[in-house]
């Protein structure tokens, strides 16, 4: 009796261990559950109230010491005083502080000359004061009147007529500087052609948005073999940065609603090239077949599209160091070890703000890089190895140490070269344009529009890249550009962005005779 009583209670307590640890494993799949669920809401929230910065300011007082050591070690207190005083400033300190720009001495002067009232019979003029306003006119439309006289040549030699000058569009009536507005108005300064349209109607000038759509169909026909030389130029670099952005387009497909169109954006940031490329899905065939002639380095984010795109060793990945600071969602469920790795992240940033400040060449700042930045990557990917076993598996830290470590290696190869930027910041940079446009127009209304779009914000991004005026760039290409496509002997290369800012600084200096 008692052996079986014996043998019960055996096979309960079995049975309880069982259940207890059946109860356990479903407790923490709950809490990784619960900690999923808590990064989502989180997610959302700042998505709809939050901050879109990702700027991470370290609770510790002063700034980060920029030095080998990464490892966390405890610092000791430092005593500290404060000194204040106060101090008076001069007259002549206080008038810099406050005074007002000079208006530049470039731009053209209407005088009106005040006399005063009253008698001025005998009086003699000791001096004057001179007041300046800076005031501004509405642009205003003119017409360029092309009169072509007509000979006839004596004994029936026939009739001469002056040559007219090629024009943008081929028996169209708008000239290169009105195309040139029109195109900078909406791709740089993201003004609508329906609004265009409006601004001309108030100055008594009515133009349909039709044809102003036709303007600018004919002025991409004209630029597309510029583009497409700005195309072969950029797949020659051996480094470019890529990302990609949706834009909707109006779609037969979809009546009444916009289909999902992609620019895939590449940029070098050497040359400061940048180029749009539309396809009409985000898979892999776009960056696939753009890229089939590249070689070289190709940096992007995560996404796996850009993964596998041709044979091993034709391109080399790079990883975005901004992208890595995911832990900033973390703050909140792992202060500590988000806060230590926002602080790794924060010593390579400042490893790249001394290089700049100090004006390096590449050569020098991959050795700055070699000696301070690599030290801390090191220490850092060690740190990440040892710290995922501590936290919850489907946790938000966990999550951030995956994504780091597992693109580690493309993460830490730009210090090898000083040509590679820490992260893709640049490349997003000429994006910025297209988002803020985005909001003006909402889509575009097909296809062919989409890679219209794609060229005008090809060419004007690198004069935007080059610090070239787009305006003046562009007024000036749409004149010439014309000659180029008939003479298979000129070089369209020169009218790229960068190259005719080189030839126009070559014009502009002056020559010394010895």
């Amino acid at each position: 009796m008692q052996n079986g009583q014996a043998k019960y209670q055996e096979k309960d307590f079995e049975q309880l261990v069982v259940e207890n640890r059946t109860q356990a494993e479903e407790i923490t799949s709950l809490r990784n559950e619960l900690a999923y669920y808590k990064y989502e809401l989180d997610k959302l929230k700042r998505m709809i109230f939050g901050s879109k910065s990702e700027r991470f300011i370290p609770a510790t007082d002063g700034q980060l010491a920029l030095g080998l050591e990464t490892d966390m070690v405890e610092q000791k207190p430092v005593e500290t005083e404060q000194i204040a005083y106060t101090r008076q400033k001069t007259r002549k300190e206080a008038a810099v502080n406050h005074a007002r720009a000079p208006i530049p001495a470039h731009l053209p002067r209407e005088e009106y000359v005040i006399n005063p009232e009253g008698d001025l019979g005998g009086a003699k003029k000791i001096g004057e004061e001179i007041t300046e306003i800076l005031e501004y006119n509405p642009g205003k439309l003119f017409v360029k009147k092309y009169i072509r006289n007509k000979y006839a040549l004596p004994q029936d030699g026939g009739v001469l007529i002056g040559e007219l000058p090629s024009l943008p569009i081929p028996k169209g009536n708008a000239g290169p500087g009105l195309l040139a507005h029109l195109a900078v108005n909406k791709f740089v300064d993201h003004l609508p052609f329906y609004r265009q349209a409006q601004q001309f109607k108030r100055d008594g000038i009515e133009i349909a948005q039709s044809t102003i759509n036709g303007w600018f169909t004919a002025t991409c026909n004209l630029l597309e073999p510029l583009y497409d030389k700005l195309c072969e130029r950029i797949v020659k670099s051996s480094y470019l940065m890529a990302d990609e952005t949706p834009i909707p387009v109006l779609s037969e497909d979809k009546p009444g609603g916009t289909h999902r169109g992609y620019y895939w954006v590449y940029y070098d940031p050497v040359s400061k090239l940048v180029c749009f490329d539309y396809r009409q899905n985000r898979g892999r065939e776009g960056p696939k077949g753009f890229l089939k002639d590249f070689s070289g380095y190709l940096q992007s984010d995560g996404y796996n599209a850009y993964a596998d795109l041709g044979p091993p060793c034709k391109i080399t990945h790079l990883a975005c160091m901004a992208h890595a600071r995911k832990f900033t969602e973390v703050l909140k469920e792992d202060k500590a070890g988000a806060e230590y790795a926002l602080e790794q992240i924060g010593l390579l940033y400042k490893v790249e703000t001394m290089a700049t400040d100090q004006g390096l060449d590449y050569k020098s700042r991959a050795e700055l890089r070699a000696r301070l930045a690599y030290p801390i990557l090191c220490a850092f990917e060690k740190w990440i190895v040892s710290y995922m076993p501590k936290v919850l598996p489907k946790g938000r830290m966990s999550q951030a140490l995956t994504y780091t470590y597992s693109l580690f290696h493309r993460l830490s190869r730009y210090h090898l070269d000083g040509r590679y930027q820490i992260d893709n910041n640049l490349v997003e940079n000429t994006i910025r344009p297209l988002a803020l446009g985005r909001k003006n127009y909402l889509f575009c209304g097909n296809h062919d529009a989409a890679e219209n779009a794609a060229i005008m914000y090809s060419l004007l991004g690198c004069c935007i890249a080059s610090d070239v005026n787009p305006r003046e760039w562009l007024t000036d290409v749409l004149t010439r550009i014309p000659y180029y496509n008939r003479d298979y002997s000129l070089d369209l290369a020169e009218l790229l962005p960068h190259n005719w800012k080189a030839a126009r600084k070559l014009q502009e200096t002056p020559i010394e005779i010895q």
